[in-house]
């Protein structure tokens, strides 16, 4: 299987064997219903279709229902996962166990909007001399050109909205996969507020 829906539940810490000390990200991994199934016959690939969370009957509009099959209550989130690994059917539900011989993950979710910012904050500037008098200090700097352009150039860094948007982070290591609990324990910087979606897969590049 290519991966999971999952939600972001905190920070804690573990110990190993050695008394070493690891910060953590527990992630939340409940049971994924298989929605649909799609094949190269029919779409022209293959792929599966997971939902993860029941929503409420009046909650879900006639068309947004009726792509679910009658014996499946409708999900709020929905993901396609293509060229899946495994026989599956429609109806099987799938857990944190598929994690359990994995040991890096990539994990997807939309991070945390920090607003507007300037170019210190947003792009790293190093910013001028904090001294009295000096009259430059967070600011840009020039971003013009002489006559000839004459104008902005585009993609100078600039201040900007920062954050909120769709970022995957890669190698996370797995440290611990609790089955009963139904967690999944990372270390390392996992994208998104506190119970966030995220997408959780095995890592692409190790």
């Amino acid at each position: 299987m290519k991966g999971l829906i999952a939600k972001k539940v905190g920070m804690t810490q573990v110990f190993d064997e050695n008394g070493n000390l690891t910060p953590v990200t527990v992630i939340r991994v409940e049971p994924n219903t298989v929605v649909a199934t799609k094949t190269e016959e029919k779409c022209g690939y293959n792929a599966i279709v997971l939902g993860l969370e029941d929503l409420k009957a009046n909650k879900a509009s006639k068309p947004y229902a009726k792509q679910f099959p009658e014996d499946i209550t409708p999900k709020r989130h929905l993901k396609e996962f293509r060229d899946f690994e495994g026989d599956v059917k429609v109806g099987d539900q799938i857990g944190v166990e598929m994690f359990e011989k994995i040991r890096f993950i990539d994990v997807t979710a939309t991070s945390k909007g920090k607003g507007f910012q300037g170019v210190m904050k947003r792009w790293g500037f190093h910013g001028g001399r904090a001294t009295h008098g000096s009259k430059f200090h967070r600011e840009a700097g020039g971003t013009g050109c002489s006559t000839t352009p004459g104008h902005t150039l585009k993609n100078i860094k600039m201040p900007g909205h920062m954050g909120f948007e769709r970022v995957t982070v890669q190698n996370l290591k797995v440290v611990k996969v609790d089955p009963e609990l139904k967690v999944l324990m990372v270390r390392g910087a996992v994208p998104g507020n506190k119970d966030c979606t995220l997408i959780v897969k095995a890592a692409v590049k190790k």
